[in-house]
């Protein structure tokens, strides 16, 4: 596969993170020669918050997640793997996280339970864990890896690896956070979308840190879709090992918690635009604001049934300003709409008025905009204060051949 034009030219540096350490290695469940395999290792008093998909066919790792995120304990390890996603693995899947748990625990010296999971790639095939033990077994004796190591090592359909880094200040000390992301396609959100991890010292309460990464993840993976199609392995975990010298924050009304409020947004924002502009096969990253709808609710609900169209995908494609498919998209998500207050805008240039085509119509700049790689569509509901924004990407061809050859 081609590498997508949007990415990045260069990357941040990735300072390390005091009481988190890295390791990967090259299983060979699916691919060659390229590590597949990486495990993180936290000390003790590390505390984790995170949301997974909502997806009825959840993978094991997925289940397993949520049970131990539910137990309120710490955060001790973390061990990812590409190429198998350990997703309608039944009994046998149950028993590979089990497995897989209670060696990396042992390894960590610590209770299973802290050690959480995630898993990528193929559904339906049972997942080697032997190997993951080996692969284990290497990582728990080198942690030498850095996290553009284990961004790349987590890539499936993915044609960069994506990762970044941004700190901010609080009380006098810098607050670090690295994060880690993977996805390409089945990207659809229904809490998260595909796999992101994330890396802080901050000194912050479980509970507080789960409202905030709650929050965070609603205003970006949530408002992200290049398919519509919400995997089985979706996972947001973030991992802050309190080693910031400052007193941890244990109330969300905290002062201090929001300069890390807007540090976690804006490394989720970046990470969740990073795998939209690595979307399987595109040609367009597409920006869709929504305003004057009802509610905030109903704004996201139409930015995203035009996010998800494919008629609307397509027309984008074929650098075609089809706006009657915009008007489509807005009519069957279900929401109040009036077409007489209804004004659609493509890269800025207004389109329909009063229920109708503007009456000086001109195509022209719409053509043009369209030939462009950053492409804005915005919609004025025209009935109350509700807004959205949501990111997505064409559909082309590559996209068929991409997901046809998968399995391949």
């Amino acid at each position: 596969m081609k590498t997508s034009l949007f990415a990045p030219s260069r990357y941040p540096k990735m300072p390390s993170i005091t009481g988190c350490k890295l390791s990967t290695t090259e299983v060979g469940i699916k691919y060659n020669d390229r590590a597949d395999l990486f495990l993180a290792a936290f000390e003790p008093g590390t505390v984790v918050a995170g949301t997974f998909t909502k997806s009825k066919t959840a993978s094991g790792a997925v289940e397993w997640g949520r049970k131990y995120l539910a137990a309120g304990g710490d955060g001790r390890g973390l061990i990812v793997n590409a190429g198998n996603a350990n997703a309608f693995t039944g009994a046998l899947g149950e028993k590979s996280v089990e497995l897989i748990g209670d060696y990396v625990a042992k390894i960590l010296n610590c209770a299973p339970g802290e050690v959480f999971q995630a898993s990528t790639g193929v559904i339906g095939e049972p997942l080697a864990d032997d190997l993951i033990v080996k692969g284990i077994q290497r990582c728990g004796a080198h942690f030498e890896a850095s996290y553009a190591d284990c961004a790349r090592a987590i890539m499936t359909t993915d044609t960069y690896p994506k990762f970044t880094s941004h700190d901010c200040m609080i009380e006098g000390e810098k607050i670090t956070l690295n994060g880690i992301a993977k996805g390409s396609g089945m990207i659809a959100p229904d809490m998260a979308t595909m796999l992101a991890f994330f890396f802080t010292d901050m000194a912050i309460e479980k509970d507080v840190l789960q409202k905030v990464v709650s929050g965070a993840v609603a205003k970006t993976f949530n408002c992200i879709t290049v398919d519509g199609d919400t995997s089985t392995s979706d996972t947001v975990l973030v991992f802050a090992t309190n080693k910031a010298k400052m007193v941890p924050i244990t109330d969300e009304k905290d002062p201090r918690l929001k300069p890390f409020t807007r540090l976690l947004k804006k490394v989720f924002k970046e990470l969740a635009l990073m795998i939209v502009k690595d979307g399987e096969g595109l040609s367009k990253f597409v920006t869709i604001k929504v305003r004057g709808a009802k509610g905030s609710r109903a704004a996201k609900k139409i930015a995203m049934s035009i996010a998800n169209s494919p008629l609307v995908k397509t027309a984008i494609a074929g650098q075609d300003p089809n706006w009657g498919r915009i008007i489509m998209a807005v009519g069957k998500a279900g929401e109040e709409a009036d077409r007489d207050r209804l004004d659609i805008f493509i890269g800025g240039h207004l389109v329909t008025k009063n229920g109708a085509r503007i009456h000086d119509y001109d195509e022209a700049p719409l053509a043009a905009h369209m030939q462009t790689s950053n492409i804005l569509i915005e919609v004025d509901i025209g009935l109350g204060r509700g807004r959205a924004e949501v990111w997505t990407c064409d559909l082309t061809h590559d996209y068929i051949s991409i997901n046809a050859d998968y399995r391949s």
